[in-house]
């Protein structure tokens, strides 16, 4: 596998991990501080809803699950198909981002786009035909 799939498959494991529990250990938490280091992406655009919050956590390990399984076990998930099971939540949560930009300052755009750019664009690459053997 090459060195930037295995790359790539760590970044979703990681964020897929820190979003899951973060989100479904401590809703209240994640709902007023997420990404943290003094930014609020989640609270600005609605009322806390714990079911929301404790499903996208949900979604979140999800994710790192299988970007888990397509590191340590690819004979089980490869890379293939963990770019695809992970763009069915990548594609439209950025899409629903990009759509809704408004409700933040400049800077926090930017880091919307540049974060959840580089999940969808880990996904995209991990279901190219190079990423599934060294070159």
């Amino acid at each position: 596998m090459p060195a930037i799939t295995r790359i790539l498959l760590a970044y979703l494991l990681l964020t897929g991990l820190v979003v899951g529990i973060w989100a479904c250990g401590f809703p209240d938490a994640f709902y007023q501080s997420f990404p943290g280091f003094g930014r609020a992406w989640v609270s600005v655009d609605g009322p806390f809803n714990q079911h929301l919050i404790r499903d996208t956590g949900a979604a979140g390990l999800m994710m790192g699950a299988i970007a888990g399984l397509g590191l340590f076990r690819p004979q089980l998930a490869t890379p293939f198909a963990v770019g695809f099971a992970t763009m069915f939540f990548n594609l439209p949560h950025f899409a629903y981002h990009m759509t809704h930009l408004g409700m933040y300052g400049p800077l926090d755009q930017v880091l919307n786009f540049a974060t959840l750019g580089s999940t969808l664009l880990s996904s995209a690459w991990l279901m190219l035909p190079g990423s599934q053997v060294r070159r």
